[in-house]
C-alpha cells in the first residue's frame, strides 16, 4: 500500500517555498527562506 501521507510529506517539505510562491504569492515577501524547519511530526493531531 502506498503511504500517501508521508510522499505528500515529502514533497511539502522539498518544495515548500516554491509552494508559498505558487499558491501564496503575496505572503512569500514576508518569509524568512533560512529561518524555516520542517517538523518530522505533527504537533496538533486532534483539532474537533
Amino acid at each position: 500500500m502506498v503511504d500517501h501521507g508521508r510522499l505528500f510529506k515529502e514533497l511539502l517539505s522539498t518544495f515548500f517555498i516554491e509552494f508559498i510562491d505558487l499558491f501564496f504569492p503575496q505572503v512569500i515577501t514576508y518569509v524568512d527562506k533560512n529561518s524555516i524547519n520542517v517538523l518530522d511530526k505533527e504537533i496538533f493531531t486532534d483539532v474537533t
